[in-house]
C-alpha cells in the first residue's frame, strides 16, 4: 500500500508551507502530522475538562490517552513513505484508546485522513478491499477491547460502527478526489492536445497560402515585366528621335521596376517551395461585383457599394483585397448563414478601405459551430501585413461579424 501519490488537500498544503521551509511532500506530511497533533490534544483536554466528573478517567490513565492521541495523529508523518504502517499504526493505537477508555470515544482526524489517502493512492477496487479489509478488523478488535473493558452492548456497537463509517466513508472521499484530479488532468492534456492541432492546422494554411502568394506572384512579375520589355523596346527606338519621350520611358520603366522590386522584396521571405503550375491571372478589386453576383447565385444576400473612386493599387494589394473579401464572404457563410452581408470598397484619406460586415444567423440556419479566429483570419491578417496595411476583425454590436481592410496608397494610387 506504500506509494508516492497524494491527497486532494496536497494542493493546499504545497501552496502555504514553503515559506516554512517545507517544499517535500514528507516535510509537508510532517507539518500535517504535527498540527494534527496538537489539535486534537486540545480537543481531548477539553473535552475532558467539559465531561462531568464520573466519565472523567483516571489521571494515569488520561496521560496515556494523550500519549495515544499523540501518537495516532503524528503516524501521518508517513501516510506516503510507509502508508501500510502508518494505517496499522492508526488501527493499534485506537484500539488501545478503546481499551483503556471504552466510554470516551475518542476518535482522531488520524483515521479519515489516513482512510482517503488509501483513496487517493491505491486503485479504486483495491483501495476499497484495503478500506474494508482495515475497517472489519477495527470493528471487531474494538468491539472485543470494550466488551473485555466491561463495556455494555451499546459502547461495543458504537466503537464497531464507528471503525466501519470512518473508513468505509473516507476512502470512498479519497477515490472521489484522486478521480477528480485524473480527470482535470486528462482535460489539461486533451485541452493542450488541441491547441496544439489548431497551430498546426494554422501553420499548413499559412503555408499553403504562402505557396499561393508565390504563384500569385507570377503573374504579377510577368505582368510588370512584359510591359517593361515592351517599352524599353519603345525607349530604344525614340532615343534618337525623340529624347524627351525617351527620357519618360525611361522614368515610367524605372517606377515599374521599383514597384515589381518591391512586390518581390515583401513576398520572396516567405516563400518556401518553388511553384511550377502555369497558372490563370487572379483576380482584383475590380472583379468584386463577381464575387458578390457568384455569392449570390449560392443564395446569400450579399451587396456591394462602391464609396468614392478607388485608385488602381499595385497588383498584388490588389489581389489581397480581392482575396481577404472572398474569405470574408466565405466566414459568413460558414458561421452566419442566411444573415445579410454588406460589402463595402471606400477610398478614404491615403487608403482604400474593405469593409465586410454579416448579420447573425438566419434562424434556424445550418451554422458552422467554431472559432471564427482560425486559419481564415491568420492567412486575411498576413495577407493585408504583406501589403502593409492592417486588418480588424470582431463581434458587431447586434451579433454579426466585420472584417476590415485597410490598405495605404500614395497619391498617385501605389502603395504607401
Amino acid at each position: 500500500m506504500e506509494t508516492a501519490r497524494g491527497t486532494g488537500t496536497e494542493g493546499w498544503w504545497a501552496a502555504r508551507l514553503p515559506p516554512l521551509g517545507a517544499l517535500g511532500p514528507f516535510a509537508r506530511d510532517v507539518v500535517l502530522a504535527v498540527a494534527t497533533a496538537v489539535l486534537m490534544l486540545l480537543v481531548t483536554v477539553g473535552t475532558t475538562a467539559l465531561a462531568a466528573p464520573e466519565d472523567v478517567p483516571a489521571p494515569d490513565v488520561e496521560r496515556w490517552v494523550l500519549l495515544l492521541v499523540a501518537v495516532q495523529s503524528l503516524a501521518l508523518a508517513v501516510r506516503r513513505v510507509r502508508l501500510a504502517a502508518c494505517v496499522a499504526l492508526v488501527v493499534a493505537t485506537q484500539v488501545a484508546l478503546v481499551a483503556l477508555a471504552p466510554d470516551m470515544s475518542v476518535r482522531t482526524l488520524a483515521a479519515f485522513v489516513a482512510a482517503a489517502t488509501l483513496g487517493t493512492t491505491l486503485p479504486a477496487a483495491r483501495a476499497l478491499r484495503a478500506a474494508w479489509s482495515v475497517a472489519a478488523v477495527e470493528a471487531v478488535a474494538s468491539g472485543a477491547a470494550a466488551a473485555v473493558r466491561g463495556g455494555g452492548v451499546d459502547t461495543v456497537l458504537q466503537h464497531t460502527i464507528s471503525a466501519v463509517v470512518v473508513w468505509g466513508l473516507s476512502v470512498l472521499v479519497g477515490i472521489y478526489l484522486a478521480t477528480r484530479r485524473e480527470h482535470l488532468r486528462l482535460l489539461q492534456e486533451r485541452a493542450e492536445q488541441l491547441e496544439r492541432e489548431r497551430d498546426a492546422r494554422v501553420r499548413a494554411a499559412v503555408a499553403d497560402e504562402r505557396a499561393r502568394l508565390a504563384r500569385e506572384l507570377h503573374d504579377v512579375a510577368a505582368h510588370h515585366l512584359s510591359g517593361m520589355v515592351v517599352q524599353a523596346a519603345a525607349v530604344e527606338r525614340l532615343v534618337g528621335r525623340d529624347p524627351d519621350a525617351a527620357r519618360a520611358g525611361a522614368a515610367w520603366l524605372r517606377d515599374q521596376g521599383r514597384e515589381t522590386l518591391d512586390n518581390l522584396r515583401q513576398v520572396v521571405g516567405l516563400l518556401r517551395h518553388d511553384e511550377r503550375d502555369a497558372l490563370a491571372p487572379v483576380p482584383g478589386a475590380a472583379a468584386l461585383d463577381d464575387l458578390v453576383a457568384a455569392a449570390r447565385a449560392l443564395g446569400d444576400d450579399v451587396h456591394l457599394d462602391r464609396d468614392g473612386e478607388v485608385p488602381p493599387l499595385p497588383p498584388l494589394a490588389d489581389v489581397s483585397v480581392y482575396r481577404v473579401a472572398q474569405q470574408a464572404l466565405t466566414n459568413a457563410r460558414q458561421h452566419a448563414p442566411g444573415g445579410a452581408v454588406r460589402v463595402r470598397l471606400a477610398a478614404e484619406a491615403g487608403a482604400v478601405v474593405l469593409d465586410v460586415v454579416n448579420g447573425p444567423a438566419a434562424p434556424g440556419a445550418a451554422v458552422v459551430h467554431g472559432e471564427r479566429g482560425g486559419t481564415g483570419l491568420a492567412v486575411m491578417r498576413e495577407r493585408a501585413a504583406l501589403v502593409g496595411g492592417r486588418l480588424e476583425a470582431g463581434r458587431t454590436g447586434d451579433g454579426g461579424w466585420r472584417v476590415r481592410l485597410h490598405v495605404p496608397v500614395d497619391d498617385e494610387g501605389g502603395r504607401a
